[in-house]
């Protein structure tokens, strides 16, 4: 039987998250066919029926392989399949495989059924390095696509468009073998059942390692020869798995004890906290900012302790080296997907919408914490890059820029990074002038390369770059202070910082003359929910009206392209055209749970931050349409994809913040929110998610921390902050800006202008509070017993801290 283990706290692998299932007693052996592997390392066994090897098992080992990738196209290739029709871009990238690709439907699963062949499904997404590979490697073989097409009938799936299927084999194949990754390659019956799953295979033997193409042959053998004996294990797996994931409470459960689970929380991420340069284990390093958010949460709630002030370092700390090593895009802002090292140095290159959302988010908390402007202007930075580069002119947002192109020098060969190093000679010659001020001869260049580490032999060792991709080149990373690199060359610290400046648009110049990285312009709901939420905050703490304008254009393109008001649902996505329109695909993907559950809260946060009720009443539509399509009122929480969908064989609740945090995390948030915000009382939907979820938070709740947060809240319940004005005056703008300075990670904040105001009619209470003295007035309340009211901004600031002072010491 599966039992949950939740032993990975991080990644451990560029493209993998964290485990979910440990492999099941007894599969390993005996009667089950499995397919032990870690992703980009080495396959090291096919146990049949019986428990003979049909391939030497051998130790995992990383592999080398090519760091170059093509991307298909349509100009000169010989073969075309049905992916060509396809909106994906990750399709599209495997439309001219001589690979008989056929997209997740019907068609397939009938084909698959009335020839009686076995189905290769093989997951992945656009920007994927490690997809590229295997695509280039094999899937454009023609004696690989001879066989596939032969003996098995190919789907290609792209992860990101369909994450209810992805999360079903992903949770096979981590059972069966305690990892997970892309590119994700999974065998399944006619009906679906998956019954041998690994991740990246290489294309021929190498020694003692079996290529993709032994292993088709092996598991066409056990499938012509042995085949009872795989959909029996198949059989037994499903079954085993199903059990093993349920996620439900009894009656007699309750949330567990929040200030219990909030401080084994703050212990479990201490002891993987990595004190030089922050972040949490050695390497790779990922940047996790549902971590980020709890610590820094939790240092509100115990900030009189040596443990909260514990976390806020931690938090801050991270943030800070994140932000001045290499992972941070010093030329083009935006932050890479993680670092290959433990100093946050040489990164892999790619840039991934939800990253940006939640990092300007974290980036921004730090800064109402802080007070420090270095954060505030990070969270600025990334919304540039946003802004720039990932953004469609339909207000959407694009999905991912990839870590590979070309590069500047010529080939048609990608790298990885390629987009976005530099070489010193480069350096040298773009930033040539001699400073005044300083002694000698120093240049613009010797500053530059000085401040952010450039070496003539390159910054990268052999170490950070098993490839040899980067042999020369140097990724900018900040080694000093402003006010040392200024006392190193004798100027002053204003001098640099224009000088710095100019420098880095300089070399922004340049690298828009370079062959880009591919772009994928698929705009998902969810991911666009994220991003939303991080316009709407960072505009509303910084008071600046073109990033909430942005969001509010982020929030009409999502009811405009991706809510379907004839059926009442959500869209998951949509695409970018040929002639710059928004494409959907025939007939659209409909939305899952994290579709709606980031929508929603990224309709509160604009809410908050405009007043603009539309949104609120937007957001309240949504969650009852969550709460009809996903909820689970026997079990508590959501289900994750549509119980009406026969192709998905398992009713998940995702239960990891990981990369993205879950949508039942958020939605246990969400649930708190609307209630205050609009007197429709949904507490008690939100503690039976809760309590579904007791188990894992109370056993390791590092697993789910932004749930951890949302423990938190019901524990204290939400501060209501309501403000009464006139929405344009300077006094309500002055004590608006009041609140959203002050870091306070469970409020709500409502506004009455108007006695017949939607909140005023939702929540008659309110009608009692008015203007005092013509005045903008502020009442903090909880649970709607309220403080005297208030007019000055700096009053209000201190009854927000003394308030929440006085909240902690009841915990």
């Amino acid at each position: 039987m599966l039992t949950l283990a939740w032993r990975r706290f991080t990644s451990r692998l560029g493209s993998v998250e964290p485990a979910h299932l440990s492999t099941a007693a007894g599969w390993t052996s005996g009667r089950s066919l499995l397919l032990r592997w870690s992703s980009r390392c080495s396959f090291s066994g096919l146990l049949p029926a019986g428990g003979r090897s049909l391939l030497q098992p051998q130790v995992s080992r990383c592999l080398s392989p090519p760091v170059f990738c093509s991307m298909a196209s349509g100009e000169g290739n010989k073969h075309t399949n049905r992916l060509a029709k396809e909106k994906s871009p990750y399709l599209l990238q495997h439309a001219h495989n001589p690979v008989e690709w056929y997209p997740w439907g019907p068609e397939a699963f009938e084909k698959a059924k009335k020839e009686d062949k076995p189905i290769f499904l093989s997951v992945g997404y656009s920007t994927c390095h490690w997809c590229h590979v295997m695509e280039r490697e094999s899937f454009q073989d023609e004696d690989v696509g001879k066989i596939l097409n032969e003996h098995f009938v190919c789907i290609k799936l792209d992860r990101e468009e369909r994450p209810d299927v992805d999360k079903v084999y992903m949770t096979f194949v981590q059972a069966t073998s305690g990892g997970g990754g892309w590119p994700m390659s999974v065998w399944l019956t006619p009906d679906l059942k998956p019954f041998i799953g690994g991740t990246y295979f290489p294309p021929r033997d190498q020694g003692r390692r079996p290529g993709f193409l032994t292993v088709l042959t092996r598991i066409l053998d056990q499938w012509q020869n042995n085949r009872p004996s795989l959909e029996s294990s198949g059989e037994k797996i499903l079954t085993a798995l199903k059990k093993g994931t349920s996620i439900t409470a009894r009656e007699v459960d309750s949330p567990p004890n929040a200030p219990d689970v909030a401080d084994r929380c703050f212990h479990q991420l201490l002891h993987s906290y990595e004190e030089e340069y922050g972040g949490f284990r050695e390497a790779p390093k990922f940047p996790s900012p549902v971590n980020l958010m709890f610590l820094m949460s939790y240092w509100w709630v115990n900030r009189s302790t040596s443990e909260g002030l514990e976390a806020l370092q931690m938090a801050t700390h991270t943030l800070r080296m994140m932000a001045l090593g290499g992972i941070h895009d010093h030329v083009a802002q935006g932050f890479h997907r993680y670092s290959t090292d433990s100093s946050w140095h040489v990164p892999h290159f790619e840039k991934m919408l939800y990253d940006q959302a939640q990092l300007a988010v974290a980036y921004i908390a730090a800064f109402q914490v802080s007070g420090e402007r270095f954060f505030a202007d990070v969270a600025k930075d990334i919304l540039q890059y946003v802004s720039r580069d990932l953004s469609d002119q339909s207000g959407g947002f694009y999905s991912a820029e990839d870590a590979d192109s070309v590069p500047a020098c010529g080939g048609d060969r990608k790298r990885e990074g390629a987009f976005c190093v530099w070489t010193a000679s480069e350096v040298r010659g773009l930033l040539p002038d001699v400073v005044e001020g300083t002694s000698g001869t120093t240049t613009q260049a010797d500053i530059f390369m000085h401040h952010y580490g450039v070496k003539e032999q390159g910054n990268v060792t052999p170490e950070q770059d098993p490839h040899g991709e980067l042999q020369g080149q140097n990724v900018l990373i900040v080694r000093y202070s402003l006010e040392l690199t200024a006392a190193h060359f004798g100027i002053a610290v204003e001098m640099l910082d224009d000088l710095l400046t100019s420098a880095r648009a300089r070399l922004a110049e340049v690298r828009r003359g370079r062959p880009r990285p591919h772009l994928d312009t698929k705009m998902l709901a969810s991911w666009n929910g994220l991003m939303l939420s991080a316009f709407a905050r960072v505009g509303a703490v910084l008071g600046d009206e073109a990033l909430l304008e942005r969001a509010e254009q982020a929030a009409r393109f999502l009811k405009e392209h991706l809510w379907d008001d004839e059926q009442q649902v959500m869209l998951r996505c949509c695409y970018r055209g040929d002639h710059m329109e928004v494409q959907h695909t025939s007939p659209p993907i409909k939305g899952f749970l994290d579709d709606y559950a980031f929508v929603i809260a990224g309709l509160l946060d604009l809410y908050e931050a405009t007043l603009q009720t539309e949104w609120l009443v937007w957001a309240e539509e949504l969650q009852l349409r969550q709460d009809a399509m996903f909820l689970d009122e026997q079990g508590g929480g959501y289900f994750c994809s549509h119980p009406q969908d026969e192709s998905v064989l398992l009713q998940l609740k995702e239960g990891q913040d990981g990369a993205e945090p879950s949508a039942n995390s958020v939605s246990a948030s969400n649930l708190l929110r609307l209630s205050s915000l609009t007197g429709q009382d949904q507490t008690q939907t939100s503690q039976n998610l809760l309590a579904a979820f007791s188990k894992q938070l109370t056993q390791v709740p590092v697993s789910l921390p932004e749930m951890v947060r949302a423990l938190m809240a019901h524990h204290q319940t939400l501060t209501q902050i309501v403000v009464c004005g006139q929405q344009d005056a300077a006094d309500t703008a002055a004590l608006l800006a009041a609140v959203h300075s002050t870091f306070l990670p469970f409020k709500v904040l409502m506004f009455v202008e108007d006695p017949q105001s939607f909140l005023c009619q939702r929540l008659p209470a309110l009608m009692s509070m008015s203007q005092q003295g013509g005045a903008a007035t502020a009442y903090v309340c909880q649970d709607f017993t309220c403080s005297l009211p208030v007019t000055e901004p700096h009053e209000l600031r201190q009854l927000l801290l003394d308030r929440t002072g006085a909240m902690q010491t009841d915990l």
